[in-house]
């Protein structure tokens, strides 16, 4: 064991996308390199977990500001 992290993790330049199970308020994210990747990642969870679209990031801060929740369809 040791002391827990003082500041936040750097974010990968590339496409991130949160996984919650349904009702939770907290979550996992999920980098992918690509857009591609992205949606495979998104059709893997769709029906069984509930997928919040975070977006790009570039040198650690996100494009969008704000996230968008995937509805399964």
């Amino acid at each position: 064991m040791g002391r827990p992290a003082t500041r936040p993790t750097a974010l990968k330049d590339g496409f991130y996308i949160e996984i919650r199970n349904k009702g939770s308020r907290s979550g996992v994210k999920l980098y992918s390199g690509t857009k591609l990747q992205m949606h495979r990642a998104i059709k893997m969870y769709e029906r069984s977990k509930e997928v919040i679209i975070l977006g790009e990031s570039v040198n650690g801060k996100f494009v969008d500001k704000d996230p968008k929740v995937h509805v399964a369809g």
